[in-house]
């Protein structure tokens, strides 16, 4: 007999990033780490009293716990954003099983939506050795994707309606971003609480892990090497060679900070990555991106850099299949809190029905 509610709670100790000794001290020592071994392991059940504490302190809603889902996932050679060193076994742990979570219902509604949707990804098949080599990627992505020299007005947006599954997530500070597969499908997890209304970052990571799924990079070149690369490709892609050639010019004496904050505004990147844009290609030398940095660190913009792009930069497909399978009446309310991993109070009172 399948121990459903054992592999939930297992599952949600893992996004909590709890112990087995960590979630007994959190429930007061009123239940020992071996008993809740025991619920994992299907041998016991809790009672209703300790169920919801549970669901409290695990932050899931009880149905959480009896919900078995139709579909069930592996996350593909996770690929960190932040070099994974940084990142605790507990931690990735976590955002692994936060992203199996929420992928396993976005696929169960796709699957009951019947959607056939064949997906656009990009793939440059040359290997990617040198900067150049990524600039190239990126003009291949602007011109079978058609972006022409046009600022991207959302990239997320962007992403989702090219077929790749990009989530948001909570977790630690100590990540940024992923990138997996599923059974063929291409994965982008961002960490929600990372980014902090800063659109110009959100925007360069989903770039960034973009490449990874789409650039031919050797296995055995150097992390830090591979990182630049894919830097060099997400900042190609969102502030093209032409326009940036065009807009920075190579014959001048100063930048001013109202200058740069339009091109940031303009094209949805950062000023500190326009620095690095006009070195790549030419426009500054070393000493003029040197004396740059220095007075954008003086400033203390490295923390909380000036200028706003204002895109929502934020996956919407998978809520937006939630509410649409709820209009179809293919799911119920209690079904559709599920998929949206809130309690049925909260969903219904988010929900507006207007027809």
């Amino acid at each position: 007999m399948k121990n459903n509610f054992g592999i939930r709670l297992l599952s949600a100790r893992k996004m909590a990033g709890m112990s087995l000794q960590k979630l007994s001290d959190a429930l007061g020592n009123i239940v020992t780490k071996q008993s809740l071994n025991k619920y994992e392991q299907g041998v016991m059940k809790p009672d209703s009293n300790l169920l919801v504490k549970l669901s409290s302190i695990l932050k899931v809603p009880v149905d959480y716990f009896y919900a078995e889902p139709t579909v069930s996932v592996e996350l593909t050679n996770p690929d960190y954003r932040k070099h994974s060193s940084r990142i605790s076994a507990t931690e990735k742990a976590a955002i692994e099983e936060k992203s199996k979570n929420l992928l396993e219902r976005y696929l169960e509604l796709e699957n009951l939506l019947n959607l056939d949707e064949p997906p656009q990804y990009f793939h440059h098949d040359k290997e990617i050795l040198t900067a150049d080599d990524a600039e190239e990627a990126a003009n291949q992505l602007r011109d079978e994707w058609e972006l022409g020299y046009y600022p991207i007005p959302d990239v997320i947006a962007m992403l989702e309606d090219k077929g790749y599954k990009v989530l948001e997530i909570d977790a630690s500070m100590s990540f940024d971003g992923l990138s997996a597969e599923v059974d063929g499908l291409k994965v982008i997890v961002l960490n929600g609480n990372s980014f902090k209304g800063n659109n110009t970052r959100k925007r360069f990571t989903a770039l960034h892990e973009l490449a990874h799924h789409s650039l031919n990079i050797p296995d055995q070149m150097d992390h830090k090497e591979a990182e630049k690369l894919c830097h060099v490709f997400s900042s190609a892609v969102l502030y093209p060679e032409e326009m940036a050639r065009k807009e920075l010019h190579s014959e001048r004496f100063h930048f001013f900070e109202n200058e740069l904050i339009l091109l940031k505004e303009r094209w949805g990147i950062s000023v500190s990555a326009i620095f690095y844009r006009a070195s790549r290609l030419g426009i500054i030398t070393d000493y003029v991106l040197k004396k740059l940095n220095i007075g954008y660190r003086s400033r203390g913009y490295h923390k909380d850099e000036p200028g706003t792009y204002l895109s929502q930069e934020k996956p919407v497909r998978f809520l937006r299949l939630v509410y649409f399978a709820l209009g179809k009446e293919l799911i119920s309310i209690n079904e559709a809190a599920y998929y949206t991993g809130k309690s049925v109070w909260e969903f219904r009172k988010s929900m507006h029905q207007l027809v």
